[in-house]
């Protein structure tokens, strides 16, 4: 007997980062309110490319301590996370040939879709487009909620 996932939704690098920057004001506020909800209601999902960008952006940009970059990626690998598989790189690169998305973009939109998410909060893509049934929003946008 399977047992079904309830749709989740998936977080983009950029809110992450937000986050622990405190120098991002509200969009801090907003994104740590976003991530504890995500985190309350076990509805977090993110993908090895997700971790793996946080870590080099915590770690150069907000200059985070290794040790620290480290657990935050502990902690959200505890989250529903998307590996990749070949299908989904050639599946980013017809989004990135077809539809005017940068490749690292199709990629993070597969994994939402993979991990059967029906929203993907992300500042870098249009908020309200829609890909099947995922929704993209901005968490950032006073519409977005």
């Amino acid at each position: 007997m399977s047992v079904e996932r309830t749709p989740g939704e998936f977080i983009d690098t950029n809110v992450l980062i937000y986050a622990f920057d405190s120098t991002a004001g509200d969009k801090r506020r907003i994104a740590v309110e976003l991530i504890s909800r995500l985190w309350l209601d076990r509805a977090g999902c993110l993908s090895l490319q997700v971790l793996q960008e946080f870590y080099v952006a915590a770690t150069r940009k907000l200059v985070l301590a290794p040790e620290q970059a480290v657990l935050q990626v502990s902690r959200f690998g505890r989250w529903r996370v998307h590996r990749p598989s070949v299908e989904d790189v050639m599946g980013a690169i017809e989004l990135h040939r077809g539809h005017s998305v940068s490749f690292w973009d199709g990629l993070i939109l597969r994994s939402a879709q993979a991990s059967n998410c029906s929203v993907l909060w992300s500042e870098d893509l249009s908020s309200g487009q829609r890909w099947g049934s995922l929704e993209v929003r901005n968490p950032f946008q006073v519409s977005a909620t």
